[in-house]
């Protein structure tokens, strides 16, 4: 126990590589996992996180960059992790995050980490609120998660996530490709990004238009920006101030949070049965498996099997 709560009192004392350690055990997935969250858990609850997804080249992580400089200038203190689920080797997602972020390299309040999910055997859904958890029990009020990878991460953040930002960039292309993909449903915040490149305002009225055919009670804010110049940030907060009170008043933030841990702990459930499959359950499931190819039964017989085997 002495070693986790050492680590866990450094980390709340503001120590970079004890907080960074942590998020290494909580990446990993390992036996120190539980222990990790039974010393952080009471600490949590304090901060607010925004998801950041939309596709490769849409200039998210500058776009995170300069978020963090103006929830800075508000002197909030800002957690930033850049997921990535897809990458066997997220070298070179770390190197360039580093790369972007590193205007923000000596501020003590703003703690940046990218994340491979591909350690944690729960990937994107179990490592990244663990991740949250750490950043969030050493004081970070803000949280900000951006996706790296795409695909399943885009619609796997909006659970981890209390505001989540969709970034497109102007071209008709992009926006039918969103409608595709299904972040028309998970955007709270659509953010129109590079909007100094033609085509920025038709993308914007192209948004709204779609928007207008849902028949969701609130319409998201869609937001200009041109983050290689830092324009239209002071706006984009705004409009992440404005959902976050508009689901507090409406208790529609504690809903979120309470579907995001019962989520969660079904996540946790049926990673455990997995591991006790492997491992108590390996005989039984080489039998069943024998069973199924010789049609003595169906795999959904089998698996009732072995669940009730366990």
């Amino acid at each position: 126990m002495g070693r986790v709560s050492d680590l866990v009192a450094r980390a709340q004392r503001g120590e970079r590589r004890a907080i960074a350690r942590l998020i290494s055990l909580v990446e990993d997935g390992g036996e120190d996992l539980a222990e990790v969250m039974h010393e952080l858990y009471p600490h949590t609850g304090r901060a607010y996180s925004i998801g950041i997804t939309g596709a490769p080249g849409s200039g998210k992580s500058t776009l995170t960059e300069r978020l963090v400089a103006r929830i800075r200038a508000d002197d909030r203190s800002v957690g930033v992790l850049a997921v990535d689920p897809s990458s066997p080797f997220s070298g070179g997602a770390l190197l360039g995050d580093r790369v972007r972020m590193q205007s923000h390299a000596l501020d003590s309040e703003v703690f940046i980490r990218s994340m491979a999910t591909r350690g944690h055997l729960g990937g994107l859904s179990l490592a990244t609120p663990e991740a949250v958890r750490v950043l969030d029990a050493v004081g970070m009020e803000i949280i900000i998660i951006e996706t790296v990878g795409v695909g399943q991460a885009e619609v796997e953040i909006t659970d981890a996530c209390d505001t989540t930002l969709v970034v497109l960039n102007p071209g008709w292309g992009d926006a039918v490709q969103t409608a595709k993909a299904g972040l028309m449903e998970i955007a709270d915040v659509f953010v129109v990004n590079k909007a100094d490149r033609p085509g920025a305002r038709e993308t914007v009225r192209e948004i709204k238009q779609m928007l207008d055919m849902s028949d969701a009670d609130r319409k998201p804010e869609v937001v200009q920006t041109v983050a290689t110049k830092g324009e239209g940030f002071d706006d984009l907060w705004t409009a992440v101030g404005k959902h976050r009170a508009y689901q507090e008043e409406r208790g529609m933030l504690d809903a979120r949070r309470h579907r995001r841990i019962e989520r969660e702990i079904k996540e946790i459930v049926a990673e455990r049965y997995r591991v006790r499959i492997e491992t108590e359950g390996a005989e039984e499931l080489a039998r069943l498996t024998n069973d199924v190819l010789e049609r003595r039964c169906n795999p959904y017989e089998a698996a009732d099997r072995l669940v009730a085997s366990l």
